[in-house]
């Protein structure tokens, strides 16, 4: 009866080290991997009880201190990649507008020299250049009108004072003609009374 005893004390305390061995492991395969959640209630499910107190593991406890600590320094520095990755994107998007605005403005400028000419360097839209180039073909063309009309008024003036200057030149030779017969009859006349003084 002894040795049953004795036997079954031996293997109780193979079963409790074993056990004890068990948790340790599975301790430290808890405590080293999986999520902190996980490890706080393997903490708190193989933690002894003491009255109202649970009585952990220093250990454990540095352990778990250690993966929050990392955990937390490891959120940190994802936290600093994405803020720099937010700040490098929003940089880029400004970069982006501004390159967009640029774009938009070489556009415009673009759309505004298509549907404009430059007339002695001046930018004017198709409509003001049709306007002003009908403007000038308007003015060009009373001019010629106005100038035309001078210059059949011109012309018909020239035409009559040539009329008259040859009806007046054709006076003027009659008178001479007349003039130069009455002197050459004066002359006979003078002539006779001469020959009639020296024959007398």
């Amino acid at each position: 009866m002894k040795v049953k005893h004795l036997f079954l004390a031996i293997t109780l305390c193979i079963s409790v080290l074993a056990n004890a061995q068990n948790v340790a492991r599975n301790a430290n395969l808890h405590l080293k991997q999986g999520p902190i959640d996980e490890q706080f209630e393997f903490i708190l499910e193989n933690s002894n009880k003491y009255q109202d107190y649970k009585v952990v593991k220093r250990d454990w406890i540095e352990k778990l201190q250690k993966n929050v600590a990392d955990s937390i320094q490891s959120i940190n520095k994802e936290f600093n990649e994405e803020v720099a990755k937010v700040a490098a994107q929003q940089s880029e998007i400004e970069q982006l507008k501004t390159d967009l605005a640029s774009i938009q403005q070489k556009m415009e400028d673009l759309n505004t020299e298509k549907d404009s000419i430059s007339l002695l360097g001046i930018q004017l839209s198709k409509g003001s250049y049709q306007t002003l180039m009908w403007g000038i073909i308007g003015v060009l063309l009373l001019l010629w009108l106005f100038f035309t009309y001078k210059f059949k008024t011109s012309n018909t003036i020239t035409k009559e004072a040539k009329a008259k200057l040859a009806e007046t030149e054709y006076e003027f030779e009659e008178h001479r003609k007349r003039a130069l017969e009455r002197e050459q009859q004066v002359r006979r006349k003078l002539q006779d009374e001469i020959n009639k003084n020296k024959n007398n």
